[in-house]
């Protein structure tokens, strides 16, 4: 979806182009669905006096399960036991989420006045120590500049193999399938080129930093799905797309206390799942745009049950 919005002003907009999505079939009822399970979580009597614990626990579990979604598909006590996460391609991935949550709520401030620079800061924050060179890291790509997705022994590729692509669309280098599992969506999605890059994060942030009607549900699906069809910059843009998400969704007070890790969610519901919703996101259609919001929903609400998880140990003393 190519997002454009008017300048920014003290009030709404008579042209809401997130109040629009909001009001898709379906969407409504997935907002006040997120809601409710939200209330429900905060609520439970742990929160009160323990909710540090359950934060830094779905902080760890969210890492885990975007960094799945990027190829790197570790088991919860693996993430929880290491500290080195320099070996290799998937090791740093994981090394990557883990930063990313860690410097998500540190530029809540920040995102709501300058949303670029919070993402070049998260991309800078993801690929360090990754081996990227200097001068793309923390930029939006430009012409002829590659995107792989995960720097190392190998980058990611579509599923059976396939190429990696530079930002004018030529291939630059052949990748066996067998060294990193492709991120989702696959490498094979369209590549915007790197004016139409510059242009559409223009319209993102702009869209941002415009007070809207639109519940941050819907805010929080379109940051993601639209850093996932630019892939703005060289690597982690997946990583990059779903940490954006967490600063709305925190940001906005739907999830204060960031104990709703979506990024549970997007991964419980598989890699398949993900980019048929995402798909539905770059069709721009109202139907897809639906598909895509009510996932990101879905997404929330299983966060939510992983959180609930975690309260009841707590509660039970087993955690």
């Amino acid at each position: 979806m190519s997002t454009t919005a008017s300048d920014a002003s003290s009030a709404p907009r008579p042209e809401d182009p997130l109040a629009t999505l909001a009001a898709l079939p379906g969407v409504p009822g997935a907002v006040d669905s997120v809601r409710k399970a939200v209330d429900r979580v905060y609520g439970h009597r742990v929160m009160r006096r323990r909710s540090g614990e359950v934060t830094s626990e779905a902080a760890l579990r969210a890492a885990r399960g975007s960094a799945a979604l990027s190829g790197a598909d570790w088991a919860l006590e693996e993430v929880r036991r290491r500290s080195d996460f320099g070996s290799d391609a998937e090791a740093r991935t994981v090394g990557a989420a883990l930063r990313l949550n860690a410097e998500a709520g540190q530029l809540l401030s920040v995102w709501s006045q300058s949303p670029l620079r919070v993402l070049a800061r998260l991309h800078l924050v993801a690929a360090g120590g990754a081996g990227v060179s200097d001068r793309t890291v923390g930029r939006p790509r430009l012409a002829g500049e590659p995107v792989v997705e995960a720097p190392g022994a190998g980058a990611a590729a579509p599923a059976g193999g396939g190429t990696v692509v530079r930002s004018d669309g030529a291939s630059v280098a052949e990748v066996p399938n067998a060294e990193v599992p492709a991120p989702v969506p696959p490498v094979g999605t369209p590549l915007p080129d790197a004016d139409e890059v510059a242009a559409r994060l223009d319209g993102l942030a702009r869209l941002v930093i415009t007070p809207s009607a639109a519940p941050a549900l819907v805010t929080a699906a379109v940051v993601h799905g639209e850093l996932l069809a630019l892939r703005p910059f060289g690597s982690y843009n997946g990583l990059v797309a779903r940490a954006a998400e967490r600063i709305v969704l925190i940001g906005s007070g739907l999830d204060p206390k960031s104990i709703c890790p979506a990024e549970v969610g997007h991964a419980e519901l598989g890699r398949a799942a993900y980019a048929a919703a995402f798909e539905g996101y770059v069709s721009g259609t109202p139907q897809g745009m639906a598909a895509w919001i009510t996932h990101c929903g879905r997404a929330v609400e299983l966060g939510v049950r992983e959180s609930t998880a975690v309260c009841e140990a707590l509660q039970r003393g087993a955690a």
